[in-house]
């Protein structure tokens, strides 16, 4: 496989200039596909220019001040992806999430430094192991064990504490949840749950909101119940 990728054809999700070298940094494998992610590289060097060339931005990372999800980050590969916080320590002092804007774009908001040991998973899989137990699967690749009778199910959220991935709250995909849209043309927005639709056919499930749209069930996150658990929005408060 190779490393890199021709600009024209990178992702729509990524937030860069559509002029400038042919070439591109490519995701290397990891907890996000690769349409959903940016290379690290791109975020410090063309989103959020905190670095002119791979020179500086290595050594940056080489430092070992930038933090993903709590633990330092020293590929500039990886991939960063929804939900995803950034840390820089001293001197910067700088916390970020990410998130999608109403274009689709993968974007840094700024977030409170307590805020960036906090998280939220969508639960994408979920399938019974041995010792009556299930193997819960978010969105970004992380796994942990539960009971088998832990109200978990496909499509609720989790707030989670990173790195030690601790479980702090559960947040079901229910009536009158708040929910944030990560596709479809209503992406970037909050809504609030009115029910699911549950497809018998090959078609995708669907959930419906109190604001009069629909939206695949997989792009729904449900981010809290009367205010989002976390910052998703430049300059508004959680």
């Amino acid at each position: 496989m190779t490393f890199r990728l021709k600009r024209r054809a990178a992702p729509r999700a990524w937030t860069i200039p559509r002029k400038g070298t042919k070439w591109l940094k490519r995701p290397s494998p990891g907890p996000h596909a690769q349409d959903q992610s940016v290379p690290l590289l791109l975020v410090l060097r063309d989103i959020r220019r905190m670095v002119r060339s791979a020179r500086e931005a290595r050594t940056l990372v080489r430092s070992g001040v930038l933090r993903i999800d709590g633990k330092v980050a020293r590929d500039l590969d990886r991939g960063v992806g929804l939900m995803d916080t950034l840390s820089f320590g001293a001197p910067l002092d700088a916390h970020f999430r990410v998130v999608k804007d109403r274009r689709g774009k993968l974007v840094l908001v700024a977030i409170p430094a307590a805020e960036s040991t906090v998280k939220i998973g969508r639960v994408r899989y979920k399938h019974a192991v041995r010792g009556g137990r299930v193997e819960v699967t978010l969105h970004d690749g992380r796994n942990f064990l539960a009971a088998a009778s832990t109200p978990y199910r496909v499509g609720d959220s989790v707030k989670i504490e990173v790195p030690a991935q601790k479980i702090v709250e559960h947040l079901p995909l229910a009536p009158g949840a708040l929910a944030y849209v990560a596709g479809g043309s209503h992406v970037g927005q909050l809504a609030r749950v009115d029910r699911v639709e549950v497809r018998n056919s090959s078609q995708p499930n669907l959930v419906h909101f109190k604001e009069g749209f629909a939206a695949v069930k997989e792009y729904v996150f449900v981010v809290g119940q009367t205010a989002p658990e976390v910052t998703l929005a430049e300059g508004i408060d959680r």
